[in-house]
């Protein structure tokens, strides 16, 4: 197993970074927060293939940051859960080359920091309503990593079915110049979607949370057999997670570029429910077929 290079400071990755790329390499990005599960795993694993598809020297990254700028002020910034000597290690059985984790959230946000970027339209609703400003921080941080990485390819879980919506959308406005790579949810063996928050489940709520799953799959299951009407689907996946119980934040049937709530529940629709399990709040989706 090799151990991959940990860089805190933004300025040496950038430079670092703009070296690597200036000499050939391929450049394969992973975003994260940190405390590695499966899910993140299967996207340095993919990151690490990435960057060796074109057969010359690939660099495959990852950087660990919670950004405090995606927070609410109600919500667990000082609790999220967090594991660097654990993430260094998972980074290198998946063959990550460098991790940048700042050491000083200020190096990623000075104060006075004044520049924010928005993404209207696939930001509104859903994730969007419920925690205002989250993807303003999600869609600033991500160009900041952009900006100081400048890598081919980029790679996001599909469990944050909007924030990939947002950063397509962003790397499409602004030209950026990559590829935004979105790779499938990976579930425990019960169906529950992996999440860095599923830590904070008791086990009474382990085992409730495993509705939220259970109704995007009973929706899933209804439209291969023919149901196509929309609110009778988010009705039964409504009843699912209120039985579990889960307090419900949203069950809605979208477009799958747009994100605008749809009617009639057209192939390749999605499915996106958010519930509290507890105090804490889990996301999950799935295509329609």
């Amino acid at each position: 197993m090799k151990t991959p290079e940990l860089i805190t400071e933004p300025a040496a990755w950038q430079a670092r970074c703009a070296a690597a790329r200036d000499g050939g390499a391929r450049i394969a990005l992973v975003p994260t927060m940190g405390y590695l599960h499966a899910g993140h795993l299967s996207l340095l694993r993919e990151a690490r293939r990435r960057a060796d598809v074109a057969g010359g020297p690939g660099l495959a990254v990852a950087s660990i940051f919670v950004n405090p700028t995606q927070f609410g002020p109600t919500e667990d910034l000082s609790r999220y859960p967090r594991d660097l000597d654990g993430d260094l290690r998972k980074c290198g059985e998946a063959g990550i080359d460098w991790v940048l984790a700042p050491s000083d959230p200020r190096s990623m946000f000075a104060p006075g920091h004044e520049t924010w970027v928005d993404v209207s339209g696939v930001s509104q609703g859903l994730c969007g309503a419920s925690r205002p400003g989250h993807f303003r921080g999600v869609a600033t941080v991500v160009t900041k990593l952009f900006n100081l990485t400048r890598p081919h390819v980029a790679l996001f879980g599909e469990k944050d079915f909007q924030q990939l919506a947002v950063i397509r959308a962003m790397v499409r406005d602004l030209a950026f110049g990559l590829e935004v790579l979105g790779m499938p949810i990976v579930r425990e063996p019960d169906g529950l979607a992996l999440s860095s928050r599923n830590a904070y489940l008791s086990a009474d709520e382990r085992a409730r949370a495993v509705a939220l799953s259970r109704s995007v799959r009973e929706a899933q299951e209804a439209t291969a057999r023919g149901e196509r009407d929309a609110a009778a689907l988010r009705a039964r996946a409504r009843a699912r997670l209120e039985a579990a119980p889960a307090r419900v934040d949203y069950v809605e049937i979208v477009h799958p570029e747009t994100l605008r709530p749809v009617d009639v529940a057209a192939p390749g629709s999605v499915m996106l429910v958010a519930a509290y399990v507890g105090a804490t709040r889990l996301i999950d989706n799935g295509r329609l077929p």
